[in-house]
């Protein structure tokens, strides 16, 4: 009769899962394996303390530490290797499924789930801080701007349209774990702001038939947790700063300025008849409004968000006032944002406002014409279509203060929607006019200039 086998012991399937999913080992391999890492002066502290040599979550954080401090030119990156880390103990969170003892199956279900969590962690200081490991050929190319972090994001979001490998595609649940923690350590903070500035440059040159829409799947993927909602609407270039800040500064460089940029309308005077977009008028009006509904869905997003909606309040309000000048007949270019950003905004406010817009007018009674005076965030009042003198608005404020009242959301987006449309569409829509009207002119005067030899010659 056949013996059956032993059944292994709690501390030998930790050792041996934490192996395969680190790729350590504190015994010399008896084959030789170029992924497995000796750490033979790991291994001499631990026999010199008395203890087993097995690998335990214990002692993880100092092996990981030592194996990655260790690290050479035959062994992959530490990034590269933490993800392949996370991958491994995915694979065996599937392989111990097949586990009879219950009791058994849940202790290695911990560790795996410690080890992801170990893994991650380690990503974090090392995304955050690239000269806190070496790296095979040194850290000069790794910095968090060019982090590899954003590939696998790109590879998550990718669709088939977008010509961009899907090959590099993270472990599932990586990115989930990466960002959906809730601490907002000190490491994480930094890796998303690199991210933001990164997408942006990828932007900031591209027109509406040129691939912008895999950054603004990755922006929308970042917005979705808490941690990339607060990290976009607190980084520096959320609304650049500065003495002088005008129209074009805020188009230029903030995070989503690149992003309302991209239009199929010219840039004058930065932009040349190459830019255009060469397709049909049908493939432009589909990018466009994938263009509008992402850009909408990410500011509603953060609207949704309480700790982020007054953020994007400033930042409308910001883009709003800055560009006043808009409304002139005559528009510097040099100080106002373009057109095709105005275009882009009044497409996706009046998709925020389309709630309220309901044919029954449910919420008319929410928006409170007093905003125009009482308002904080825009500056409404110096308008010569409140058809009222300085003096007479200030004698309406004094006689009526409301300087304290707090305006809902559905108040501000109307008044809001409504002055983008006078700066965007609506200019658009006279600045086309004008165009078409200075064109009917030239040509007549073309026409005038061909005709008059003739005219001449007749009068001889």
């Amino acid at each position: 009769m056949a013996t059956s086998k032993p059944q292994r012991s709690k501390e030998e399937l930790e050792d041996i899962i934490l192996r395969k999913i680190f790729l350590v080992s504190l015994t010399e391999p008896t084959e030789h394996d170029s992924q497995m890492a000796y750490l033979e002066m790991t291994a001499a502290v631990i026999l010199s303390e008395g203890k087993e040599m097995r690998l335990t979550l214990d002692l993880m954080h100092s092996i990981l530490f030592d194996r990655l401090i260790g690290n050479d030119a035959s062994i992959e990156p530490p990034f590269q290797y933490l993800v392949g880390c996370y991958k491994r103990a995915y694979d065996e969170g599937k392989n111990i499924t097949c586990t009879k003892d219950k009791n058994l199956r849940s202790d290695m279900e911990s560790v795996i789930r410690e080890a992801k969590k170990l893994s991650v962690s380690y990503c974090r200081i090392q995304l955050g801080d690239p000269e806190s490991f070496p790296s095979p050929g040194g850290n000069s190319s790794e910095s968090i701007s060019a982090s590899p972090l954003l590939r696998l994001i790109f590879s998550e979001v990718v669709s088939l349209v977008d010509g961009f490998g899907g090959s590099s595609r993270g472990p599932p649940g990586f990115l989930d774990d990466f960002f959906g923690d809730s601490d907002f350590d000190s490491f994480l903070e930094p890796i998303l702001r690199g991210l933001y500035e990164e997408l942006r440059e990828i932007v900031v040159k591209v027109s509406a038939l040129e691939n912008f829409q895999l950054p603004l799947r990755a922006l929308l993927f970042l917005v979705s947790f808490p941690a990339g909602a607060r990290s976009l609407v607190n980084h520096p270039l959320w609304i650049p700063r500065g003495v002088d800040l005008n129209g074009r500064d805020i188009e230029r460089d903030s995070i989503l300025g690149p992003f309302f940029h991209v239009s199929a309308l010219p840039d004058h005077p930065f932009s040349d008849s190459a830019w255009l977009p060469q397709g049909s008028d049908t493939t432009v009006q589909m990018v466009m409004n994938t263009l509008y509904d992402g850009l909408a869905k990410l500011l509603l997003t953060l609207l949704k968000n309480p700790h982020t909606r007054k953020k994007v309040l400033e930042f409308l309000a910001e883009v709003i006032n800055k560009n006043s000048s808009r409304a002139h007949l005559q528009v510097d270019p040099l100080s106002c944002a373009s057109s095709g950003m105005f275009v882009n905004l009044s497409a996706v406010m009046l998709r925020l406002c389309k709630p309220l817009l309901d044919a029954n007018l449910i919420k008319r009674d929410k928006i409170c014409p007093n905003y125009v005076l009482h308002g904080k965030r825009l500056e409404l009042r110096g308008l010569t279509t409140l058809h009222a003198t300085s003096e007479e608005v200030a004698e309406w404020i004094s006689k009526d203060n409301m300087g304290n009242t707090k305006y809902s959301f559905i108040c501000e987006c109307f008044f809001m929607t409504a002055r983008v449309m006078n700066l965007g569409l609506l200019k658009a829509f006279s600045d086309y006019n004008h165009l078409v009207e200075e064109i009917q002119m030239s040509e007549e005067n073309l026409e005038d200039m061909i005709n008059r030899p003739y005219s001449l010659q007749l009068k001889r």
